[in-house]
């Protein structure tokens, strides 16, 4: 078994025509960075498809999926302030959400040990019923989807883009069998991600929410994922981890206000993967500093690959990262008694 790496350059082919934060040059930048040291031929190449209607259907509505669909041999459409479509984006869209179910596939079925899908547009802020924040479809959350329906039961989501994945719990706040777990800079956009967010109905304390001020780096986000993912994923055993992997919390990011460093992103994936038998797929999701987003893209293949990691010299986290950790565990112990 080896870590399957999804790629295809028709994802460079999602543009608009003015300048914007999303462009195809982020993913060339860590194509490029990943061939340049050799990382790519280490990798299984798993040809990127185009996602079913059913696969979309199992999260989002039929008429966000039409609406998407329409675009397609449009020039350019603007969905809303932020998120476009141009020509080629429905296939674009549909080829990202299909990766990221067969790269899934492919671990839970044992072919792959774990993998890195290195797709646009990016997807955790789009919702059942609308695109947004750059995004169009929810790979992550259809992903998961696709590997309950392939058998599984319980799936871990992990999702350390700067911004709070507002899609994603909203396909999973009332499901205990999705455990959705986010890191993000707040109050920030898109508004949601509050420690007291915590799910609904059978699915409450399945959702799990650390909302950063600016200004946190390594030291404070491992502190999160060891003293509130880890425990909780322990007890919830998931068997599939998904990470919605966006590079935006990387220090010098153009749009977020975090200090993480490549070590910073290779130890949060070493602890992801410690989880689910170490079944885990990464998900490109936002960040925009280009050598920000090839030196840590980088560095989580090296650690998907098995190489070790010394992790960071990050000391204790802030006081102002522990205030926001014991609220996040105040919101979460009714749920679990392991904390």
């Amino acid at each position: 078994m080896t870590t399957g790496l999804v790629f295809d350059e028709v994802f460079l082919r999602h543009r608009a025509p003015y300048e914007h934060p999303e462009h195809p040059g982020r993913l060339a930048a860590i194509w490029n960075r990943l061939k340049e040291i050799g990382l790519l031929d280490r990798c299984r190449r798993i040809p990127a498809r185009e996602a079913t209607r059913e696969e979309l259907l199992a999260i989002h509505t039929p008429d966000h999926v039409d609406r998407v669909f329409a675009t397609a041999r449009r020039d350019f459409v603007q969905l809303d302030p932020d998120t476009y479509t141009s020509r080629e984006s429905a296939e674009v869209a549909r080829k990202a959400a299909g990766g990221v179910v067969d790269l899934a596939l492919g671990v839970v079925s044992g072919t792959l040990a774990n993998g890195f899908a290195l797709v646009r547009p990016p997807g955790h802020h789009a919702e059942a019923d609308r695109a947004m924040g750059f995004c169009l479809f929810n790979n992550v959350a259809i992903a998961a989807q696709a590997a309950r329906l392939a058998g599984l039961r319980r799936v871990l989501i992990v999702d350390w883009d700067v911004h709070h994945g507002n899609g994603t719990q909203a396909s999973f706040e009332e499901d205990p069998d999705v455990l959705y777990f986010s890191t993000h800079q707040f109050p920030f956009y898109p508004g949601t991600g509050a420690a007291t967010e915590v799910g609904s109905g059978a699915g409450r304390g399945t959702t799990v929410n650390v909302p950063w001020p600016a200004g946190m780096g390594d030291a404070e986000y491992l502190a999160a994922f060891d003293r509130v993912l880890l425990p909780i994923a322990r007890e919830f055993r998931p068997e599939l981890s998904l990470v919605s992997c966006g590079f935006d919390a990387a220090a010098g990011d153009l749009l977020g206000g975090m200090l993480l460093s490549p070590d910073g992103y290779a130890a949060m994936t070493e602890r992801v993967a410690s989880l689910a038998g170490g079944r885990v797929v990464l998900a490109l999701e936002g960040g925009y500093n280009l050598e920000a987003v090839a030196a840590a893209a980088a560095a989580c293949t090296r650690t998907l690959l098995g190489e070790s990691v010394a992790g960071p010299e990050a000391g204790p986290p802030n006081a102002v990262a522990e205030r926001v950790i014991r609220k996040t565990l105040d919101a979460q112990r009714p749920y679990w008694p392991g904390l």
